[in-house]
């Protein structure tokens, strides 16, 4: 499932976008573009790159597919860094069985009561994760099954996923920040209509 998903100058200064990047994007959009005229995310990634992009979905403008989108794209970061998680603690199974029931959830196979459940018992098992690494990837799986509405989306795309950076380079093998971020771009690119 794709989604166009947007914002709008007015939503970005609303939630104190950085004025540097705020006066990149536009430029980039053009002396014309409007106060209140919709902005696709993946203009932003486009001009601004991909620390912009996740910055902005706490600015996002709701749209009836949208959250399930936000939902499952949640889950495609945190199963990103999951291999960092599994690594450690290969025989525990919570953050993976969260991740599948915050996508359950988000098409609409599970109850939002088994869906927090989950979230519950990724969130001890981030707890119990002994090095940071670990922790931020157990941590972005609870943050997956918390995505609840729009709020999580802020909360699962944009923090926990920008907490979770230096996680998916190491998970993925990634020698570069720029090798991470496709990752990161790649998740995008697959929910989010151009």
């Amino acid at each position: 499932m794709k989604a166009i998903i947007t914002t709008t100058l007015y939503r970005l200064r609303k939630h104190h976008a950085c004025k540097d990047r705020y006066d990149h994007l536009v430029s980039k959009l053009g002396p014309e573009w409007g106060d209140q005229q919709p902005i696709n995310l993946r203009k932003i990634l486009r001009y601004n790159g991909i620390a912009d992009c996740l910055w902005a979905f706490r600015a996002v403008t709701k749209h009836p597919e949208g959250d399930q989108v936000m939902r499952l794209m949640a889950a495609d970061f945190a199963e990103a860094v999951l291999p960092i998680y599994e690594s450690k603690y290969s025989l525990d199974d919570r953050p993976r069985r969260a991740i599948q029931a915050a996508r359950d959830y988000a098409n609409g196979k599970i109850t939002a009561k088994k869906r927090v459940a989950a979230g519950a018992v990724a969130r001890t098992a981030a707890r119990a994760a002994a090095d940071a690494a670990t922790w931020a990837a157990a941590r972005a799986t609870g943050a997956a099954t918390r995505a609840t509405a729009w709020v999580a989306a802020e909360a699962a795309a944009g923090a926990a996923t920008m907490a979770a950076i230096k996680a998916i380079k190491e998970a993925t093998g990634a020698t570069t920040r720029d090798a991470a971020e496709d990752v990161q771009v790649g998740i995008i690119r697959k929910y989010l209509c151009a």
